[in-house]
């Protein structure tokens, strides 16, 4: 599988140890990061050109996802998330890299490299690389509404608009909850 790796300074030193722990099980690493320390440098610019590739590899057909970091990999993912076709997720347990896989068929993590230890993020890129898609229906579904948005500006009907709906902000009933969910 090609990795597409970036980060700024605050996972720096991560990344050289991810591409030697990928490389050894035999995935191709591309690192986007900077090439030497810079307390001030930005992430914006390395994340983005790291979701682009993965974008360019997956549409000419090569097996690629992505990694992102930061302090809190939180901009890290927002900037990700700018390209077309990137489902970046912020993952902090097994759980989350797993889910952002099989639920959200995510292309690209981001992680705080400040948030966890080493032999933590590895194990969760580990877990996100192996699990696959689950491809079922609802998840597909939910995929397609989110690539339509970002296509045209297409939504699902709002189910309030439709004429006699009950309208919530408007209701004087106190048994209204709004933490009920």
């Amino acid at each position: 599988m090609r990795i597409h790796i970036a980060t700024d300074h605050a996972g720096l030193e991560f990344s050289t140890q991810l591409q030697h722990h990928l490389a050894e099980q035999g995935h191709f690493v591309i690192d986007h990061g900077p090439i030497e320390y810079d307390p001030v440098d930005d992430y914006p610019a390395f994340c983005i050109r790291a979701a682009q590739a993965v974008v360019r590899d997956q549409e000419a057909g090569v097996e690629a996802l992505g990694v992102v970091f930061g302090g809190s990999g939180n901009g890290e993912q927002i900037a990700a998330n700018k390209v077309p076709g990137i489902r970046a997720a912020l993952v902090w347990s097994i759980a989350t890299a797993e889910l952002a896989r099989e639920h959200n068929d995510a292309n690209v993590i981001a992680i705080g490299a400040r948030q966890h230890t080493f032999d933590q993020v590895a194990e969760f890129i580990d877990r996100f690389v192996a699990t696959p898609f689950s491809n079922e229906e609802r998840h597909v579904r939910r995929i397609a509404q989110i690539a339509a948005f970002e296509n045209d500006g297409t939504l699902e009907p709002d189910p309030r608009a439709t004429a006699g709906g009950p309208d919530v902000l408007a209701a004087t009933d106190s048994s209204f909850d709004p933490e009920a969910g």
